[in-house]
């Protein structure tokens, strides 16, 4: 009994194995390239004149035991002190091999981004300035987070934390 209480703490302590590198590409988004204008924002009042519509995303390669994915676009040079999370999607399938521009698989949503609604929101950096941004798709081992659209991207992410098991990311920079 206590050996087993012993190992329930390391691994609670530790969180969860190591995650597994799969692949994610996208036809709007080269790796380490400036994004296409489709992802850009549009309004807002920040002068881009995107499309402001989410990327197609395609993946492969997923670990073993993959039961749904979160995903992920996150500006870490926003001028905030934590960054801004353009776009959050949750509970998407297992079996799913990416996500179309058109709709979202069944199940799947999105919850509030850090413009405090769901959905996407394009990407825009200041005049002047270039900004590294990260798309993530984690493969979780839950099938189901217990989030809506009114969970926060910190939720979201702190909810999947001990889940991962695998992650794909592209980092691509825009500036203007």
């Amino acid at each position: 009994m206590r050996f087993s209480l012993v190992i329930a703490l390391m691994l609670s302590v530790c969180g969860p194995a190591a995650a597994k590198p799969f692949s994610v590409a996208s036809p709007d988004i080269v790796n380490g390239a400036p994004a296409a204008s489709m992802v850009l924002a549009q309004g807002y009042g920040l002068g881009c004149e995107g499309s402001n519509r989410a990327p197609v995303l395609t993946w492969s390669d997923v670990p073993a035991g993959t039961l749904s994915f979160l995903v992920t676009l996150y500006d870490k040079d926003a001028p905030t002190d934590v960054g801004f999370m353009h776009w959050v999607v949750a509970n998407v399938p297992g079996n799913a091999t990416g996500l179309s521009e058109s709709e979202l698989p069944s199940g799947a949503l999105e919850p509030r981004t850090d413009m405090g609604r769901p959905g996407y929101v394009g990407i825009c950096p200041p005049v002047g300035s270039t900004h590294a941004y990260l798309l993530t798709v984690k493969a979780l081992n839950i099938s189901h987070l217990p989030v809506d659209a009114s969970t926060t991207p910190a939720l979201a992410g702190f909810l999947a934390h001990e889940h991962v098991i695998g992650t794909a990311t592209l980092r691509f920079n825009y500036g203007r």
